[in-house]
């Protein structure tokens, strides 16, 4: 059977807690949530000026500054019913210090993992009935390794083993093992995103052609990406989709990031690599096929209707 939709048996817009608005990702989904319909407040540590988003700025390392946000008010209009303080149907954590070498090891784990576990708590014990946050495609291992490191098997599935060795792979590995632990305890839907090289739409003239004269350039990233208006879609998705309790969702889109056939770069990158199935001509090593099951996701974007030469 498939999982109740929010649209179907709610309805109406949601009132969502957004972390990490003005990063790479959250400045285009925060807009794409509000265009949407949602009302968002965005908590960060400098303000995402867009139209209709609602700003507080926060250290979610404190928690008492969690906790606060956590029941707050949006917005000096929500004072305006006298109905008292409204609650947040969802929170979306999408705050991190987004790679290593920004700052020390340490400290990298330190932020994601008290944010992540500081944000989870506050919103168990404010009574939020769901959780999205941002995991990685850093959790198997590849991305960030010294040297080369191939998949166990392509396509690479969530069910592939995730043993990385750098910090920032380690703090998102680790808060999906707190995810878990949240849902075991309270029972809410926690759905960690394992997002996949996150590309803005002026990216693709500005990188991807040297991507399609080296394809070597995308090992790291799997040869795959996640256009972010796709991945504004996808958090959607994962609002509209209840009862799924805990879960984990590789999220990409369909084609590969070069111009090589699935077949050529087994070829030259993933020689003797085992193939878990079949695959497409030009279908991506990072499967998004359990995200399209079990949530709908469908990704609409592709640097090929950019590049429309290659």
């Amino acid at each position: 059977m498939a999982p109740p939709s929010r649209q179907d048996c709610k309805g109406g817009n949601m009132r969502i807690l957004f972390t990490g608005g003005a990063g790479k990702a959250g400045r285009h989904v925060v807009p794409y949530l509000v265009g949407q319909g949602h009302r968002v407040l965005n908590l960060d540590l400098v303000p995402l000026e867009a139209e209709g988003v609602d700003n507080m700025i926060c250290d979610l390392t404190d928690p008492g500054q969690v906790f606060s946000a956590m029941q707050s008010y949006a917005g000096l209009d929500e004072l305006e019913p006298g109905t008292g303080l409204p609650a947040f149907d969802a929170v979306v954590h999408f705050a991190a210090i987004p790679r290593i070498l920004i700052k020390p090891d340490c400290e990298t784990f330190r932020v994601n993992t008290v944010s992540t576990y500081n944000v989870l708590e506050a919103a168990m014990k404010a009574g939020v009935p769901k959780v999205v946050f941002a995991s990685s495609e850093t959790t198997y291992g590849i991305c960030f390794a010294d040297g080369e490191v191939t998949p166990e098997y392509v396509p690479v599935d969530e069910e592939h083993p995730t043993v990385p060795q750098d910090a920032y792979a380690c703090s998102k590995v680790c808060n999906e093992a707190t995810g878990r632990s949240f849902h075991a305890r309270w029972g809410r839907d926690i759905y960690g995103l394992r997002i996949n090289n996150v590309i803005e739409p002026h990216e693709y003239a500005e990188k991807f052609p040297a991507f399609v004269a080296d394809a070597s350039l995308r090992r790291r990233n799997i040869f795959a990406y996640i256009d972010v208006r796709d991945l504004g879609r996808m958090v959607e998705c994962c609002l509209k989709t209840d009862g799924l309790g805990y879960e984990v969702f590789n999220v990409s889109n369909d084609d590969l990031s070069v111009a090589l056939s699935n077949e050529e770069v087994r070829a030259r990158f993933y020689d003797g690599v085992p193939v878990k199935r079949e695959m497409g001509e030009q279908e991506t090593f990072y499967s998004n096929r359990k995200a399209k099951e079990m949530l709908g996701y469908r990704p609409a974007h592709s640097w090929r209707d950019v590049l429309t030469e290659v």
